[in-house]
């Protein structure tokens, strides 16, 4: 199934380099070295961001058609080499098939969209004379790139999320540096490889894997006017701390709810439930960790919850048919394991799963998990949710609440007043009702508030970030 080459280079102010093959990845299902890739060193970083400062003038003087037509290439190699890009996801991230091939496909969507977006970059035309001191002044603004950026991008959606960065810059003009995750960099790189076939000018794209000991320039060189980083809390916000002057967008964790009220569909709430836990092995920020069911149904939710999670077919990503396979790596399965036990040791009941082999961990559900044990508190990051009941829709509410993160929350409903009243009450960034918390189209804006992050990403909202508005006053001396 392999299409890997045998190493890949980094991309240096937009060219192939190979100056060691020093990084190795691994496939996440063998734990096999599956190909090698070039390390960045702090030198090549310098060079990088120096060459990004070089292009931000041509780059801001690209017309919207060639901004366009750079992003509908990549949309057309994508298109060609979707195969492709799902497999080197399958293995160097461990993704099952079809999500990985899931992946690639918005992938293109995020492209699609920047390439649209392209020319629909948008100013205003203000009214200033509100008094009379300013008669005869008029007004408008646009916005304008605001410059070189940094990416730092995430092992779990290593190319959509990565797509999230590149896409709204080159769209809107702006040269960027980018550190992929070192676990899983061949999609970035092979982004890199159809960027290097268009006429961007030099310098417009670095896309540079480098250790975590090495990446300091990525956040603390002030030649870069936007750091824009998806991943851990933690790290997040030490990087925001240390990044200086530039405009931070922080795209982090959660441990997300849904709540189940006695209304639903319970056979389609079940469903997008088990979607939303267990897909990718539950690593996704938005993955559904917390089950709040209504008391009324919740005896019934809970046994067809067991049941379809336990029919769940784990194995080698590779499987058309398999839908749980390993976790990023068998420190991070051991991390989960360790959560698991330490919540039936507090007193919780395994419903299902708990047992783990390597990176390899089963799919498993707890009830009354402790409100002070990791399993509750913290972002899980795999196949790992736990389920409460409530009677009182509001406490529901305040149970999703009850946590440092708030990312996005699901709400099985259909009672329109609760949906408004969710809306207004849930700590989140964005509320869908229907379905998962777990749900995201590339055009919406995304994002969450406490510990989950700062600012928006979706294709628009991260072109807003990266421009400045810049104003325009116009004095007419012809008025009396």
């Amino acid at each position: 199934m392999s299409v890997l080459q045998s190493s890949y280079p980094y991309y240096l102010a937009n060219e192939a380099q190979m100056p060691n093959t020093d990084l190795a990845v691994t496939d996440k299902f063998s734990g096999e070295v599956a190909t090698r890739v070039a390390l960045a060193d702090a030198a090549a970083i310098d060079s990088g961001i120096a060459a990004a400062v070089e292009a931000a003038e041509p780059m801001a003087r690209m017309a919207a058609y060639e901004r366009q037509d750079v992003l509908n290439h990549c949309v057309s190699r994508f298109r060609e080499r979707a195969e492709e890009l799902a497999i080197a996801l399958c293995i160097e991230a461990g993704k099952p098939i079809k999500d990985a091939r899931g992946e690639v496909s918005r992938l293109i969507d995020t492209f699609r969209i920047a390439a649209e977006e392209a020319t629909r970059l948008k100013g205003e035309l203000q009214t200033l004379d509100i008094s009379p001191r300013a008669r005869g002044y008029r007004g408008m603004w646009k916005r304008v790139p605001i410059g070189p950026c940094s990416f730092i991008s995430p092992f779990n959606f290593p190319l959509n999320l990565a797509a999230h960065k590149v896409a709204p810059a080159l769209a809107v003009g702006c040269p960027f540096v980018m550190k992929p995750a070192s676990r899983t960099p061949l999609g970035a790189l092979i982004m890199g490889e159809v960027l290097a076939e268009t006429d961007l000018p030099r310098g417009a794209f670095s896309i540079l894997p480098c250790s975590r000991d090495g990446a300091d320039l990525f956040t603390v060189d002030d030649r870069l006017k936007l750091l824009s980083f998806t991943g851990s809390p933690d790290v997040g916000w030490d990087l925001k701390a240390r990044s200086g002057r530039k405009k931070v967008v922080l795209e982090l964790g959660g441990n997300a709810a849904v709540v189940v009220d006695h209304d639903t569909d319970i056979d389609d709430a079940v469903e997008r439930i088990i979607f939303g836990a267990f897909y990718q092995s539950g690593q996704s920020c938005i993955g559904v960790q917390r089950i709040i069911v209504h008391a009324s149904i919740y005896e019934e939710v809970k046994a067809k919850l067991v049941a379809r999670t336990a029919s769940l077919v784990a194995g080698d990503p590779r499987e058309e048919d398999t839908f749980i396979g390993p976790m990023i790596s068998e420190g991070e399965a051991s991390r989960l394991d360790g959560w698991i036990q330490e919540a039936v040791a507090a007193g919780a009941t395994l419903l299902c799963g708990g047992k783990r082999e390597g990176a390899m961990l089963e799919a498993t559900l707890l009830e009354g998990v402790d409100r002070s044990c990791n399993a509750y508190t913290e972002e899980a990051f795999g196949p790992l949710a736990i389920l409460s009941q409530f009677t009182d829709f509001e406490a529901a509410l305040e149970e999703v609440n009850d946590s440092k993160f708030g990312l996005q929350a699901g709400l099985f409903t259909r009672d329109f007043y609760k949906v408004q009243r969710a809306w207004d009450v849930l700590d989140v960034g964005g509320v869908v009702v229907g379905d998962v918390p777990s749900y995201r189209v590339d055009n919406m804006p995304y994002g969450g508030v406490k510990d989950s992050g700062l600012g928006r990403e979706g294709v628009i909202f991260a072109m807003e970030d990266m421009t400045e508005i810049r104003n325009l006053v116009i004095r007419n001396l012809g008025l009396p």
